[in-house]
């Protein structure tokens, strides 16, 4: 069997050209530890044009890795629980704990739904947050925003003022390829006339910027926004339930479609989600999961997947389950459904795959803190 360092010397001898297509081909942290061959593997590894096809790659020939971002819970004392953790599904392997140098700050950080380009988004209401490259451990701080300050100067008087906890969106604009992470929150509360307001940050400038107008119509503040495309998407506030998107290139909202669902539908029984790059709805209909698939061509619905809630080994739970993403590569096998992983938004333990051929359910990754996934492909991509 040939050594590493004989098909090392191997590839040394080949063209560089050919070099490339190789390592294009493989996971990031190897790449990590080829920087160190010669000058010539560091340079072309570090090459922006490089890593961009290197992620188109990833993105073309498997399936996503998971981010779990950890919890501390009183009433889970373990002092070896390390604030983020990534796996690798269906690998042996085991979960790989992300040191971080803020893991002693005794903070607990969310994690934005959407992952873009291999790079996800940490925040916290009360503190400044980060984005992150698990595979690189690159990262970035991100400076509070405005509605930030304002929970921080108003501690707990903010709450009273009956206003939800508001999720963090990230995206990217999909013909500049500049990263946005963008804040989308109701106005009333906190007395200003718009039915929304919403916040930009530019890395530009290292600063949030107010986008004006906002979405006109108020927003849900349960469920987490939702990238595709270009674009980041979140429930209406209203009597009938509509999609409103915001264009990360042109900064406009607009309402892209009504829900496929009833009237007056309890936030907690639905979620939005990203599937192979398609906007996705999951609605709980006790006993069954129904997740639709949205049509950006000609502006309808179509039923994905149904899950049998009572066998999909979450427990109980009281809101809608969250898919995460579907497995078994881009293309499909013999016209076969893909594979779905999702998990339970309450417990967050467990992370469960679904297949709809032989209707089976079985756990894929079981952890006993508690914290928040999200998929990510590996990249070397950062933010300058």
């Amino acid at each position: 069997m040939w050594s590493k360092k004989h098909c090392l010397r191997m590839m040394e001898s080949l063209p560089h050209d050919v070099v490339e297509l190789i390592l294009e081909r493989l996971p990031g942290n190897s790449l990590l530890r080829f920087k160190a061959v010669s000058k010539q593997w560091n340079s072309t590894i570090q090459c922006q044009l490089f890593q961009e096809r290197h992620l188109r790659q990833r993105q073309q020939l498997g399936d996503p890795d998971v981010l779990m971002v950890s919890l501390r819970r009183e009433d889970v004392i373990n002092p070896d629980i390390e604030s983020l953790t990534t796996l690798v599904l269906g690998s042996s392997s085991s979960p790989v704990k992300i040191h971080t140098p803020w893991e002693k700050e005794n903070t607990d950080y969310l994690v934005s739904h959407s992952s873009c380009d291999g790079l996800v988004c940490l925040y916290n209401p009360h503190h400044s947050g980060f984005v992150v490259n698990p595979t690189t451990r690159w990262y970035r701080p991100l400076p509070v925003c405005e509605l930030q300050q304002l929970i921080i100067d108003l501690r707990d008087s903010f709450y009273l003022l009956g206003y939800g906890l508001y999720k963090l969106g990230f995206g990217k604009d999909k013909f500049t390829g500049t990263y946005k992470p963008v804040w989308l929150y109701n106005s009333l509360e906190i007395g200003l006339e718009n039915a929304t307001t919403c916040e930009v940050f530019d890395f530009t400038t290292n600063a949030w910027r107010y986008v004006t107008p906002a979405a006109p119509y108020r927003v849900v503040h349960f469920p987490d926004p939702v990238y595709v495309d270009g674009s980041l998407h979140w429930f209406t506030d209203c009597q009938e339930t509509k999609v409103v998107s915001f264009d990360l290139h042109t900064e406009a909202f607009q309402v892209i479609s009504k829900a496929p669902f009833a009237k007056n539908v309890n936030p907690f029984d639905i979620v939005m989600c990203n599937l192979d790059n398609r906007l996705c709805v999951s609605q709980q209909k006790w006993p069954n999961q129904v997740i639709w698939s949205f049509h950006s061509n000609n502006k309808t619905w179509e039923k994905m997947y149904s899950i049998d809630v009572t066998l999909s080994l979450v427990g109980k739970h009281i809101c809608a389950l969250p898919p995460l993403a579907l497995l078994g590569g881009k293309k499909k096998i013999n016209n076969k459904k893909k594979k779905l992983l999702f998990y339970s938004r309450e417990l967050c333990q467990n992370l469960v795959i679904h297949d709809p051929e032989t209707k089976s359910y079985y756990a894929a990754f079981s952890t006993e803190s508690y914290g928040y996934p999200v998929c990510y492909f590996q990249s070397l991509i950062s933010i300058k």
